[in-house]
């Protein structure tokens, strides 16, 4: 693949990146680097984190990642949204190509004049069921027409910005999937976490606990340790064929080529054709 140099944005602070790895998981950047690296084992990869400090750089890569975050979009105001939102547009304003999920579907909705809001329904956990592409989603995302996906969000989208156009739903958000192109940069975003694998939805599960019990998701601490525990297990046995069905998630979720087909599709609809 013809990409010589990507970004890693981490969008976590540093409280948020050392709280998943306190629960067992992987800070974003590392996950989105490791997924790059199978990717586009020749490109030179920088990872920075705008939520602490502003990047010195804000030009000059094939293309940038952005990861999820726990902080929340809605919070306008904070240093740590301003200087993501300030970010994102800088590399927008250069032409870099951007691709990100969860946090960063909202982020670029908020940075091109859209809007977002708390999910009424609460937090989307484990796997996003029954994502539907639309035609303009098929010919970006490269996905089957239905399918399956890591999740993990408590906010949405509830109206795309000028220039921003809907690429996948489900019946939780409208909005998995959305992309915008400018006449400088674009960015592609979705909801959901093409990055995760079991293991990483298993940690999340343990620091987010009181909250999907208090929502409803588990009845108690108990069932969601016992998700945990099922989620580990199929990660370290990947062909346990009646653990994967216990839990719902089939070989489109256990394979990392098909499950990260999107971000494969951007590297070479994008930042490919910008190297070149």
């Amino acid at each position: 693949m013809d990409v010589s140099s990507l970004l890693v944005v981490d969008a976590y602070p540093k409280e948020g990146r050392q709280r998943l790895v306190d629960a067992g998981g992987t800070e974003g950047g590392a996950l989105y680097r490791r997924m790059l690296e199978r990717m586009a084992p020749e490109a030179e990869i920088e990872v920075v984190h705008p939520a602490d400090a502003a990047p010195e750089r804000t030009s000059g890569w094939d293309g940038a990642v952005w990861t999820g975050s726990n902080l929340s979009i809605l919070d306008r105001g904070t240093p740590e949204i301003e200087g993501l939102l300030t970010f994102a547009k800088q590399l927008l304003g250069a032409g870099v190509p951007s691709f990100g999920s969860c946090f960063a579907v909202q982020l670029a909705t908020v940075a091109t004049g859209g809007t977002c809001r708390a999910s009424p329904k609460g937090r989307e956990f484990g796997v996003a069921r029954q994502i539907e592409l639309n035609e303009r989603g098929s010919a970006h995302l490269g996905k089957p027409a239905r399918f399956d996906a890591f999740t993990s969000h408590a906010d949405e989208v509830t109206a795309l910005g000028p220039g921003a156009v809907l690429l996948a739903s489900n019946a939780w958000s409208r909005v998995q999937a959305a992309c915008v192109e400018g006449e400088a940069g674009s960015f592609w975003a979705v909801q959901y976490h093409p990055e995760y694998d079991c293991h990483e939805v298993a940690s999340l599960c343990r620091l987010r606990s009181d909250e999907l019990v208090a929502q409803g998701t588990f009845e108690s601490h108990a069932e969601a340790e016992r998700y945990v525990e099922q989620l580990e297990h199929l990660h370290a046995e990947p062909h346990d064929i009646e653990a994967a069905a216990t839990l719902g998630i089939d070989e489109t979720l256990l394979d990392a080529d098909t499950r990260t087909r999107e971000v494969r599709n951007w590297l070479e609809a994008r930042a490919g054709r910008r190297a070149r």
